[in-house]
């Protein structure tokens, strides 16, 4: 096994929070109904846990571009503070997405609920935890005074 491809403990429990959140929220769904622990569990479980899963699933791809800090700021720590915060509203979005395409296909199915909903995405989350993560792909490299490649039927 490369450094590369090595795990740690911390990355393993990271990997699985998501999943973790989204059987906690099903667990949640034993609660009395007007519990707020049952509502917060599973509000917070929809609002980021299928996006922090697939997020997770890109990270290396997402990591290749860095955040460019701005020419008359500079601020060491904005790098690391933008590509966070980038990855938090993608998160967040990608689980509105989520959640909002699993409601639709379950009411064509005609077997809407919101058990189900929360079910289908947890079962999501944990596949995406499991899946092996994407891997960035190579930037070509071309000579300094090569013009800049154009693609086929562009055109610039």
């Amino acid at each position: 096994m490369t450094q590369l491809n090595a795990m740690t403990p911390q990355d393993l429990v990271i990997r699985m929070l998501p999943p973790f959140g989204g059987w906690l929220a099903l667990a949640a769904l034993a609660l009395p109904g007007g519990s707020p622990l049952r509502g917060a569990a599973v509000a917070l479980f929809l609002a980021v846990g299928p996006g922090a899963a697939l997020v997770g699933l890109c990270g290396p791809a997402l990591r290749t571009r860095r955040a460019e800090t701005p020419v008359e700021r500079r601020d060491a720590r904005f790098e690391r503070h933008s590509d966070l915060l980038e990855r938090l509203m993608l998160a967040a979005l990608l689980s509105i997405g989520a959640a909002m395409l699993v409601a639709t296909v379950l009411m064509a199915a005609q077997a809407f609920s919101g058990d189900r909903v929360l079910l289908t995405l947890t079962l999501l989350t944990t596949l995406a935890a499991f899946c092996p993560r994407l891997r960035a792909s190579p930037t070509p490299r071309t000579a300094p005074e090569a013009p800049p490649r154009t693609r086929k039927g562009s055109t610039l």
